[in-house]
């Protein structure tokens, strides 16, 4: 398999056909249908991400629409609304500078800079990591140099955990208990984004299948829950 059909899109390709854009209230659609970082991408380099395990796949049976849910409740109480600064993922190394990011000027969410391979944008539409609800960090899978921050999003299993450094001090870590690839077309946003009412995270990236036409196919949603605060 070669390089170009493994890693994303060159910035310099022909702009995809613009798509309807989702209406204001239902942060799935605003998120994920046309998610400005899943068409970045080098095409530069010859190993492709690493795609979870079925073993992976969230606790829930996969035909009910509703958010997943964990085999556990949340170990930590929510906590008050503060910006997060950093994320870290030890397991696959991922220690990253996190920058707010909202929608661009088309209603889709934008994505982090793409010259900075290490740096994770967290939704600033939705709450923050730690908070009761549903918060949502999303960065780049490559770029132009290669692998980016959220390359070995896939490689995570249930378990592992995640830590967000907050503007107040604090770290919320979370804990993973599910990671799939969603097709982009057949997004179940409900699934993914559902407040279950107590804190929880969404780490996402693109993923799934590559083709020079239209990028990646898919993408890649870390379900995690609040487990500890530090």
């Amino acid at each position: 398999m070669t390089a170009s059909e493994l890693s994303g899109f060159r910035e310099e390709e022909e702009p995809q056909p613009r798509r309807k854009r989702a209406p204001w209230g239902v942060i799935a659609l605003v998120l994920l249908s046309g998610l400005a970082l899943i068409r970045n991408g080098s095409g530069e380099f010859d190993a492709g991400p690493p795609q979870p395990a079925k073993a992976a796949a969230p606790d829930v049976a996969r035909a009910v629409p509703s958010a997943p849910q964990s085999t556990d409740t949340a170990d930590a109480p929510a906590l008050e609304r503060s910006v997060p600064d950093r994320i870290r993922v030890p397991v696959i190394q991922v220690d990253a500078p996190v920058t707010p990011v909202g929608v661009d000027s088309d209603g889709w969410v934008a994505a982090p800079p793409p010259d900075d391979p290490n740096l994770a944008g967290w939704f600033n539409g939705a709450v923050t990591p730690g908070e009761k609800g549903t918060a949502v960090v999303v960065g780049h899978v490559d770029n132009t140099m290669g692998p980016a921050v959220f390359y070995g999003l896939g490689a995570l299993k249930k378990g592992n955990h995640v830590e967000i450094h907050r503007e107040d001090g604090r770290t919320a870590v979370f804990e993973v208990y599910g990671v799939e690839v969603f097709e982009k077309s057949d997004f179940p946003g409900d699934r993914v984004y559902g407040s279950k009412g107590t804190p929880e995270l969404r780490l996402i990236t693109c993923g799934g299948d590559y083709t020079k036409k239209t990028g990646y196919q898919g993408n890649v949603v870390v379900f995690a829950r609040l487990a500890e605060v530090r």
